[in-house]
């Protein structure tokens, strides 16, 4: 199967017409010098115009998603013989590089903000809880897919291992790839859904693809899959996991790396 045509023969799906909308109004907004799902939109007026759609989109999908339907999955054959690595490969962090040198054993998943007990858990910890695997497709806002086979410990597990307080809202992850290059933690990859998104069974969080560890180029040890959004959504390198009431706080205020660089931040496909 080729992971670029459409789940349906003929006419495009809304969720395909406008990812292919978002590809060309990213194309022709400018670069940056990163890699991966790399196109900033930096033109004021297609940003404009984005802010403006994605609220409709969003109110839109969450009233035809409201129970909690699943992404495609697919089987072994289909799984792509290609899997690009969005975004950087290999984080820059001295920290990075001695966890993965002692292959993350000293490795630990912080889980705190709006919950009632915070948690520091393993790889070892995480792997020993209930998982689930999943083969999906891989949608990148520049226009690539790929099929991959993922397995993971529900995130919906880890909240309600931790608990959540009241007032909480959104789920946010901080990463350990630094693409803004900057000495400070502005240029830290980070990324946030909503709680809707969190607890829908697809979501994850992954140690394993393809029936082997998560490679380094694809977010070792642990990295996000929210399976019906698109691929800057998923972020790599996850360090910690923070529940919280908003997120208008964090370095731009939009909620996500590429969010505060011009994005939507309701990615979904």
């Amino acid at each position: 199967m080729n992971p670029d045509v459409p789940f349906r023969k003929g006419r495009m799906t809304p969720f395909q017409a406008r990812r292919r909308w978002l590809t060309t109004l990213a194309a022709g907004a400018g670069t940056l010098a990163l890699g991966g799902c790399d196109r900033a939109v930096e033109d004021r007026r297609i940003a404009d115009t984005l802010a403006k759609t994605e609220k409709l989109t969003l109110a839109s999908q969450r009233l035809l998603l409201d129970h909690q339907p699943l992404a495609r999955e697919y089987g072994e054959r289909d799984l792509s013989p290609v899997f690009r690595a969005n975004g950087s490969s290999m984080p820059a962090s001295q920290d990075y590089a001695r966890l993965l040198q002692g292959r993350f054993v000293d490795w630990r998943l912080q889980v705190d903000g709006l919950v009632q007990r915070p948690q520091s858990l393993s790889l070892a910890e995480l792997k020993a809880m209930k998982s689930r695997s999943q083969i999906t497709r891989h949608d990148c806002v520049e226009g690539w897919s790929a099929i991959g086979k993922w397995q993971g410990v529900p995130l919906s597990q880890v909240l309600d291992l931790a608990g959540l307080k009241p007032g909480a809202r959104y789920v946010i992850f901080h990463c350990a790839d630094n693409l803004g290059e900057t000495k400070d933690d502005s240029g830290l990859y980070y990324e946030s859904i909503d709680l809707l998104d969190a607890y829908h069974p697809q979501t994850i969080l992954a140690y394993g693809m393809n029936g082997n560890d998560l490679p380094v180029a694809h977010g070792a040890p642990l990295r996000l899959r929210v399976e019906r959004q698109l691929g800057y959504k998923q972020a790599k390198y996850v360090m910690r996991v923070e529940v919280a009431d908003a997120y208008a706080h964090l370095n731009g205020g939009k909620g996500g790396f590429w969010e505060d660089r011009g994005y939507e931040w309701y990615g979904g496909i």
